[in-house]
């Protein structure tokens, strides 16, 4: 697995700018919209659980489990931009992720931020 596989975020100049710092330096906040949110439930993949369940006897990365979770977050920023372009944001601050088992049949990613409208100083 290349490291372009193990990474996600934003590329440049993206329409959306999310950050993960309450403020955005050089920028002054002109309205804030609200929470937005991005949201998605992976199962778990058979052969992958296989897989982890053998590396786990002799250590070392689960390379299929952390491919899934990079597509997964990655998904869920997606849709937490396409949440806030929908309002008319340009950027998302105090941009953070949270991950729990979801019944036992999978894992839920949601990204959560607060969109705003941001302008230069």
């Amino acid at each position: 697995m290349g490291i372009e596989e193990y990474g996600g975020g934003q590329g440049p100049q993206p329409e959306v700018l999310v950050v993960t710092t309450n403020d955005l330096p050089g920028h002054r906040v002109q309205e804030v919209l609200g929470e937005v949110f991005g949201l998605t439930v992976r199962s778990r993949h058979l052969g992958s659980q296989i897989g982890a369940g053998l590396k786990s006897l002799v250590g070392g990365e689960l390379r299929g489990l952390t491919k899934t979770l990079v597509e997964t977050r990655n998904q869920a920023m997606d849709r937490l931009v396409e949440q806030a372009r929908a309002r008319g944001a340009n950027a998302v601050l105090a941009f953070r992720f949270d991950v729990t088992e979801a019944a036992d049949v999978g894992t839920e990613v949601c990204a959560y931020g607060t969109a705003v409208v941001v302008a230069r100083e």
